[in-house]
């Protein structure tokens, strides 16, 4: 049974709504403060029966408190004949209609029958609302896991073959996540990156030199320098790793951003700003943002981690080294935002390292 809040000062007034609606609970309240102490102590109240002039608090006092306190209960002021001016005032301060006096019985029961209709419908459709949202919630959230799963099987390959290590892939994720948030601090047009994208950008950070995996041993894995024709064909750990993404099915397939995210980095990290770099000889800001954070990245990490050809650098010799080639190789603003969180990259790159 649905609940009216009868608010209004006459005795007769009240007890005639009563005997017109005996289908409905009614409750009643002699003025605007005990009925906002009756809607405060039963929320389930459905509406709200208000007349204007009252002693203590009139209606339009309740209608304020009642905006004020967020409290969406449908109202329906009670006016005089006479009174346009302040059935209008009701409705800015948010009733939803009003019914005139005296009352007429069929007019009120339809008033208040299609009030409690809409009611309904609102709370179905926030109702509604309220289970979309904790299913997509949980659909992004079995995404997320599922990615990380994905990327995590796909490193596994990189430390069988020891290539990486999983220290290597927690470092170029912190680094990434710590030149994405100081690009936003700074906020400059060109280099302002969604929420959604910088997510996207550190989860698949590690992806860069998944192409890898697709290397012979003895060029992987070789101790001295690469000659020329086993370098080209380290080259071709670009193009490897961008295919092993590669889920298009034909042209009407919808791009997966992660997935579009994780190609991007791969397929640009080796750019240089100059146009020198590889696998399409890029310049400037046609290579994309993913790209050219990831050219920092993967170049400080390689100088201050040791690998099979070569020892660990300190951080002042690698800085040394990229500050040399950074008008050739790095984007300047990018380049500049490394240099002003060394510090954080110098932490990161000393921290449990075990490569």
């Amino acid at each position: 049974m649905d609940t009216i809040l009868v608010v209004d000062d006459s005795l007769t007034d009240t007890t005639m709504i009563r005997y017109m609606l005996t289908e409905f609970q009614v409750i009643s309240a002699a003025d605007g403060i005990e009925g906002l102490e009756i809607i405060e102590k039963h929320p389930e109240i459905d509406l709200v029966l208000l007349d204007l002039h009252m002693p203590r608090l009139d209606g339009f006092g309740v209608l304020e408190r009642l905006m004020a306190d967020n409290l969406q209960v449908p109202v329906i002021i009670l006016t005089n004949v006479e009174e346009i001016d302040q059935e209008i005032k009701g409705l800015d301060l948010g009733a939803v209609d009003y019914i005139r006096k005296p009352l007429n019985i069929k007019a009120l029961k339809k008033r208040i029958e299609v009030q409690l209709r809409l009611k309904k419908a609102t709370e179905l459709v926030k109702e509604h609302n309220r289970i979309l949202e904790e299913t997509v919630d949980l659909r992004t959230a079995e995404i997320q896991r599922t990615n990380e799963i994905t990327i995590n099987a796909l490193i596994r390959l990189l430390e069988v073959r020891n290539v990486e290590s999983s220290d290597h892939s927690r470092r170029t994720k912190m680094m990434m996540q710590l030149l994405c948030n100081r690009l936003q601090e700074k906020d400059i047009e060109g280099y302002r990156l969604s929420t959604r994208k910088i997510s996207e950008l550190i989860q698949t950070t590690p992806l860069h030199d998944i192409g890898k995996v697709g290397i012979p041993d003895s060029i992987l894995l070789k101790p001295g320098k690469l000659d020329s024709d086993e370098f080209a064909i380290m080259k071709e750990h670009v193009k490897k790793g961008v295919d092993a993404l590669d889920y298009s099915a034909g042209s009407e397939v919808s791009q997966i951003s992660f997935i579009e995210t994780a190609k991007e980095l791969i397929q640009n990290h080796h750019e240089w700003y100059d146009g020198s770099g590889y696998p399409d000889s890029k310049r400037g800001k046609t290579i994309p943002i993913g790209g050219r954070l990831m050219a920092v990245i993967d170049v400080y990490d390689a100088l201050t981690s040791k690998r099979i050809y070569k020892e660990a650098l300190s951080h002042e010799e690698a800085i040394q080294i990229m500050q040399k080639e950074r008008e050739k190789h790095f984007d300047p603003i990018i380049f500049e935002t490394f240099l002003e969180l060394e510090d954080s990259f110098r932490a990161i790159a000393q921290a449990g390292k075990v490569d």
